[in-house]
């Protein structure tokens, strides 16, 4: 198949990058009428939507086994986070929630180290060193960042990276033997009711004051069946097949684009950006190689 391929994995990695990190300014656009949680709830509750079908097809293959690991997956790799990111989205920068969203790998190492026994070789310490320092290299080279913009509400992004890390070691030791489809879908079918009974809880009465409300829920919509519903498919199919740490380098990516959006609206790109950008995408290869091809899996039954 063609998921056992490390190019097409890598294709996936930088699809979902592209996708993720154009999400910042869907959410930016999205509470320009809705409130945060609103806008977090939205994109769950339409996610949700487009996966059901998908997820009642397979009904069947829900084990009681799983439910803990898919709660896990659904709540604290999905729910829990939108409403992070877009809570921290009314006040920091886009680009900096990008950037920040980059600890992801950092902790997923962390988590599996020590949570699930993971094992991990030095030469993946390398690759995730040199995407840390190329990432926090565009956090500092940003011309319109500034460190003092990192408030408190960036720490909304640090424990959402965290709760990815909890995630994706979670769906790695206990759901490989499902496929990402059904992690995606029945992680979803959980977390889906709860976004819409929340929805129902509040006042929509601003929202409909701002004749500009439809283009932003379209943004919103945009965000959450491609940026959560199309792409957590890619994402936990990705961590299937590759490693846990592999799969998380997707977040080193993500500011790449982020710079990549910035240049094409016009904004000045330097050669500092540029180094930077070229010793994230060294860091994810170095992450991505199979050094130790044919010696015998972790207990993750991966070979990393």
């Amino acid at each position: 198949m063609m998921w056992h391929k490390r190019w097409f994995q890598l294709t996936i990695l930088m699809i979902l990058a592209f996708i993720w990190g154009s999400s910042f300014i869907l959410m930016k656009i999205g509470i320009m009428s809705f409130s945060s949680a609103q806008a977090a709830a939205l994109r769950i509750f339409l996610a949700s939507l487009v996966l059901a079908p998908i997820a009642l097809k397979q009904i069947n293959k829900l084990q009681r086994k799983d439910l803990v690991s898919l709660l896990i997956a659904g709540f604290i790799g999905s729910f829990f986070p939108a409403f992070m990111f877009m809570e921290a989205e009314t006040r920091i920068d886009s680009a900096l929630a990008g950037m920040l969203n980059s600890l992801t790998p950092v902790f997923t190492l962390i988590v599996g180290l020590i949570f699930h026994n993971a094992v991990f070789r030095w030469m993946q310490a390398i690759g995730l060193s040199l995407g840390l320092i190329g990432a926090t290299g565009l956090i500092l080279a940003g011309d319109g960042i500034q460190i003092g913009t990192m408030n408190s509400y960036a720490l909304y992004i640090v424990l959402a990276t965290l709760f990815y890390a909890i995630s994706i070691n979670q769906i790695k030791s206990k759901l490989s033997h499902l496929t990402g489809v059904q992690v995606t879908s029945f992680s979803f079918l959980f977390i889906g009711p709860v976004a819409l009974i929340y929805l129902l809880t509040t006042d929509f009465a601003p929202v409909l004051a701002n004749p500009s409300w439809p283009l932003h829920f379209l943004a919103l919509a945009a965000l959450g069946i491609i940026g959560s519903a199309m792409a957590m498919l890619l994402m936990n199919s990705l961590i299937r097949y590759s490693s846990a740490i592999a799969a998380s380098s997707v977040t080193y990516v993500i500011p790449v684009f982020a710079i990549l959006w910035g240049l094409l609206l016009g904004e000045r790109v330097t050669w500092l950006h540029i180094f930077c950008m070229i010793l994230i995408l060294a860091g994810v290869y170095v992450i991505n190689l199979k050094w130790n091809k044919g010696k015998p899996t972790t207990k993750f039954g991966e070979k990393l």
